[in-house]
C-alpha cells in the first residue's frame, strides 16, 4: 500500500511541475532561431595592453565586453613581443594601455569617458 501512495504522490508533482513549466514557457516566448540583428556600430581597431592580475586592466577588459566593443587582450606578461610594443614603441613602464584606431590615439590607464571620447574621435576622422 505505501507503494501505491508514494507512486501516487510522485505522480502529483511531476504534473505539478509539468504545468508550472508549461505556464513559465508560456509567459516567456521561445526566441526565434534566426533573431533580426542588432545594429552593430563600427568600432577602430582597440587594442589592450594588460597583465591578468590588474584590478584597472580586469575593469577595461569588463567595460568593453559588457558593451560589445571588440578589442584584441595583449597580457605582456606572457607575451613578450607585446612586452616590446608597451615599453618601447608606447613608452610606457605601466597597464593598462589602449591602443585606439592605428596609434591615432594612446591611453595610458583606463577613464570611461576619456575612452568613449577618444573612440568618437578616432571614428569622425575615419
Amino acid at each position: 500500500m505505501q507503494t501505491a501512495t508514494r507512486i501516487l504522490i510522485i505522480s502529483a508533482l511531476l504534473c505539478t511541475a509539468t504545468f508550472c513549466q508549461a505556464a513559465a514557457m508560456e509567459e516567456s516566448p521561445q526566441s526565434p532561431l534566426k533573431p533580426p540583428a542588432a545594429a552593430q556600430q563600427k568600432y577602430p581597431r582597440i587594442v589592450l595592453y594588460s597583465v591578468s592580475w590588474c584590478p584597472h586592466c580586469k575593469a577595461a577588459k569588463e567595460y568593453l565586453t559588457r558593451n560589445n566593443i571588440p578589442f584584441l587582450n595583449r597580457d605582456v606578461e606572457v607575451d613578450d613581443d607585446a612586452m616590446d610594443d608597451l615599453t618601447k614603441k608606447y613608452k610606457s613602464q605601466g597597464v593598462p594601455v589602449i591602443v585606439i584606431g592605428n596609434d591615432e590615439v594612446i591611453l595610458k590607464g583606463f577613464d570611461q569617458q576619456k575612452f568613449e571620447k577618444a573612440v568618437k574621435d578616432v571614428q569622425k576622422k575615419s
